[in-house]
């Protein structure tokens, strides 16, 4: 039986219509149930499949702008449902979608070009996105996402959570808060299989150590983060609960376009330049956005709705950010590494300006022709510059899923 949809990233209705399809035609085997409910009142589903006493969580949906991990999951509970090898001794659990509220404001389904991409773009303002808010707020304030997957891995006590991620543009890699040995070759052959660059200097993961290219592993907690300025701190987040129960995290990002540039390990001529260009263009793109929220800001009556709340935190993380490229060494100095950077630095800007245009297009308001030349110049630029190109969705889905059972089949031989 197949469960993916043809061409587009499902809804959370498909993924959980699919799963209960899957879990009816085994029941003896697969059980799907509510586990949680959103601060909106969606309702979060765990698939689970088999009985073995240890186990292994996958989470998908942590960000609403990174929809690859839906179709993941359901190809990876397909292949465990057909591979008896694969539950031999254990037990797989599914989270289908940790935010649901988030997924129904990204509505870029089957995007063509970066700009119909940012023009249904959504991304939580870091408090109130599942996994990282334990890291920015304290155990009283965590939101009801966070806390139900607090709960589950509290019940499944994981000896690998694996959490599905993506990012726009750019490579794959692997960040793990333990090293898992032997997953770098399985990681490095699929990409190749699937001409998907391997973004081997992550700013994500600047100055981690590497366990292979682009399988990173984080750094122990109490040591400095590259950049001190960024409030959320990944050594804080949902990733590091599995470690309560002696298991690790992995978190596997896929691209949805392509670039080469986040592949060249050769050393770039001038570095640290480099970097404080990037932070003048951080700074000066920015501005613009800031520009507009200021002058549309006040026609824009009533609370902040989520699109607003979430432009203006990734604004205010900017003049830190910027500084932090100026006064900090660069903890890796290769091209792939400043390429990684540079698309960081579009992205921040880009995607503010592509919220607050949905929240004054929503108002009619008369910023908005203005905001809409803005982004659609970035996009393009943002493609142009990179070179971006489309990856399938069946290759970033099968990238991810093969991803999923190397680590798990190698965590499971490093922990036995």
């Amino acid at each position: 039986m197949s469960l993916l949809p043809e061409l587009r990233y499902p809804t959370v209705t498909e993924i959980v219509s699919s799963a209960r399809a899957l879990a009816a035609h085994r029941p003896g085997l697969c059980a799907l149930r509510q586990v949680g409910v959103s601060r909106g009142g969606r309702p979060l589903h765990l698939l689970s499949m088999g009985h073995a006493p240890r186990g292994v969580l996958v989470v998908a949906g942590a960000h609403a702008n990174e929809p690859t991990g839906g179709s993941t999951v359901l190809a990876v509970a397909e292949q465990v449902m057909h591979d008896r090898e694969l539950r031999a001794d254990t037990s797989w659990h599914f989270l289908l979608c940790a935010d649901p509220d988030g997924a129904s404001l990204h509505v870029t389904p089957a995007p063509r070009t970066l700009l119909d991409y940012h023009l249904g773009f959504f991304r939580p303002a870091g408090p109130e996105q599942p996994e990282w808010s334990p890291s920015v707020l304290p155990p009283d304030r965590l939101p009801p996402e966070t806390r139900a997957l607090i709960r589950v891995i509290d019940e499944v006590r994981p000896y690998l959570q694996v959490s599905l991620h993506g990012t726009d543009l750019g490579g794959s890699w692997v960040q793990l808060t333990k090293d898992v040995p032997g997953l770098a070759e399985p990681f490095a052959k699929s990409a190749a299989e699937l001409h998907i660059p391997v973004e081997t200097a992550a700013s994500d993961a600047a100055g981690w150590p590497a366990s292979g290219p682009g399988v990173h592993v984080m750094p122990a907690p109490g040591l400095d983060p590259a950049y001190p300025s960024m409030p959320d701190d990944a050594r804080h987040s949902t990733w590091y609960h599995a470690h309560r129960y002696g298991g690790l995290t992995a978190v596997v990002e896929v691209p949805m376009w392509a670039s080469d540039l986040v592949d060249d390990p050769t050393p770039h001529p001038a570095p640290a330049a480099a970097m404080r260009r990037l932070a003048r263009r951080l700074l000066r793109d920015t501005l613009q956005v800031e520009a507009v929220l200021t002058e549309a800001l006040p026609r824009l009556r009533g609370p902040d709705g989520p699109l607003l709340r979430a432009a203006k935190w990734a604004l205010e993380l900017v003049p830190g950010l910027a500084d932090d490229w100026v006064r900090t060494p660069p903890p890796d100095t290769t091209m792939a590494y400043v390429g990684s950077v540079d698309a960081f630095g579009r992205r921040l800007p880009l995607r503010a300006a592509a919220m607050l245009l949905r929240v004054l297009r929503e108002t009619g308001d008369r910023e908005a022709p203005h905001l809409e030349r803005l982004v659609a110049a970035w996009s393009g630029a943002f493609a142009d510059r990179f070179r971006a190109r489309w990856v399938p969705l069946d290759h970033q889905v099968e990238h991810q899923a093969r991803t999923v059972i190397a680590a798990a089949r190698h965590a499971r031989d490093a922990s036995a």
